[in-house]
């Protein structure tokens, strides 16, 4: 994509898919990625696709520092969604994530290496099998995908593997509450030569509870995930929820455990917040 379409087209510092939704009944790609008819084959397995605005995708218009460029994809408009994806077309590795929502709102936020100036995209599939999928363009200068991670600049960085930071905000009327995590990890890619690959490949949130720990939210996630991954979603705690645990494990099967105490009773509930479009950092509560 040339620079002309992106200031014709992309301006602002970030882009929101919304307005009239894109014709369900046409063949074409909104987005006129040159990958997106290999991407569709390979990643949606010849279900039903449509173009559909319900799912909407933010990401800043160009990438201020490509090796964590905030996106969300948010579908709560479509109801009933039992996975998402997120992809960024012209990246080495297309595939971001599967999230499995479970019990949880068909929404989430992190941030992702872009390799070069691409389209990204989220999509839901519904329970009647059809994926809706929106997207916006990206700009960037490039290198995300290869740039080695910072943490290997550091002697200690292996001694804090799969640490993990977390905060709980209180469930708002609807039984709702935002779930941030922060987790220590070089999400390596591989592609510098002589490192492997070393990331997070699932991540799963279950509640618990004097009866059991039933899973609310699954994430299978890859490569383009940023280093020190930061996840935002909205979980449905049950109200007899005790806590939070968040499990995982890393493709060289390292894991990743950390308890999430629930708010205290009587707290307010808050609003969620959004997805920080800039890496500062917000205050953490450590899960034990």
């Amino acid at each position: 994509m040339g620079h002309a379409l992106y200031q014709a087209g992309l301006a602002g510092a970030m882009i929101v898919v919304a307005g009239t939704a894109f014709a369900a009944s046409s063949p074409s790609d909104p987005l006129n990625s040159v990958m997106w008819e290999a991407l569709r084959d390979q990643y949606f397995a010849g279900a039903p696709v449509v173009f559909d605005d319900a799912v909407r995708v933010n990401a800043p218009a160009a990438a201020e520092d490509t090796r964590a460029v905030p996106v969300s994809v948010d579908a709560t408009a479509l109801g009933n969604v039992v996975e998402m994806v997120a992809i960024a077309d012209l990246n080495p590795f297309p595939l971001v994530l599967r999230y499995h929502p479970g019990t949880a709102a068909p929404y989430i936020a992190t941030r992702i290496k872009i390799q070069q100036a691409t389209a990204v995209r989220g999509a839901a599939r519904t329970a009647d099998g059809v994926w809706h999928v929106s997207g916006v363009m990206v700009d960037a200068a490039g290198g995300g995908c290869s740039a080695p991670p910072a943490s290997y600049a550091q002697k200690d960085w292996a001694d804090h593997v799969g640490e993990v930071q977390a905060r709980l905000w209180p469930a708002d009327t609807d039984g709702v509450a935002r779930l941030r995590l922060r987790i220590r990890h070089p999400n390596d890619t591989g592609l510098v030569d002589g490192i492997p690959a070393y990331f997070i490949e699932t991540l799963q949130v279950e509640a618990q509870t004097p009866s059991g720990a039933p899973e609310l939210a699954r994430i299978d996630s890859l490569e383009p995930v940023s280093e020190n991954p930061v996840y935002s979603l909205d979980v449905r705690p049950p109200p007899d929820a005790t806590a939070l645990v968040l499990r995982g494990r890393d493709n060289q099967g390292g894991e990743i455990r950390a308890t999430i105490p629930m708010p205290p009773p009587g707290a307010r509930p808050a609003m969620r917040p959004a997805m920080s479009l800039k890496p500062a950092d917000q205050p953490w509560s450590v899960g034990q």
